[in-house]
């Protein structure tokens, strides 16, 4: 498939109590974790990067930057736009933004790789197997 610049896609999600600041370790308050906010942009890029890969491929996350701007309570629902803003080779740039009901609440930019799925897999396990 040919990749397209400005192609964008959305993923939802509930803020659920393990979704919760006081539950991840991240504040003690009981809303949307920053950490919770990263991982559904990430979802949206990945999802988007992979309509683009060849079987065995799959992208992982190389880096991250956001402005997490605003709350969201319990039992809300938050998604996550990610729009591919460049690629080159295996690299995936994208622009990524977070809102609730209320309007945005998170943007930032997102960068994956793609890597052979099952080599990336072996050298991350071979990290700890003992001999």
């Amino acid at each position: 498939m040919e990749i397209k610049i400005g192609d964008s896609l959305e993923v939802s999600a509930k803020v659920t109590e393990d979704k919760l600041a006081v539950n991840v370790g991240s504040g003690d308050l009981r809303v949307f974790a920053t950490p919770m906010v990263v991982a559904i942009m990430e979802n949206a890029a990945s999802k988007l990067a992979a309509k683009y890969l060849s079987n065995g491929l799959t992208t992982v996350g190389t880096g991250i930057s956001i402005d997490h701007t605003s709350p969201t309570p319990f039992g809300a629902e938050v998604s996550a736009k990610a729009t591919l803003a460049k690629c080159d080779g295996r690299f995936f740039e994208f622009e990524v933004e977070a809102f609730d009901k209320k309007g945005i609440i998170s943007k930032g930019t997102h960068t994956r790789v793609s890597v052979k799925a099952d080599k990336f897999q072996e050298k991350a396990d071979s990290k700890y197997n003992e001999v």
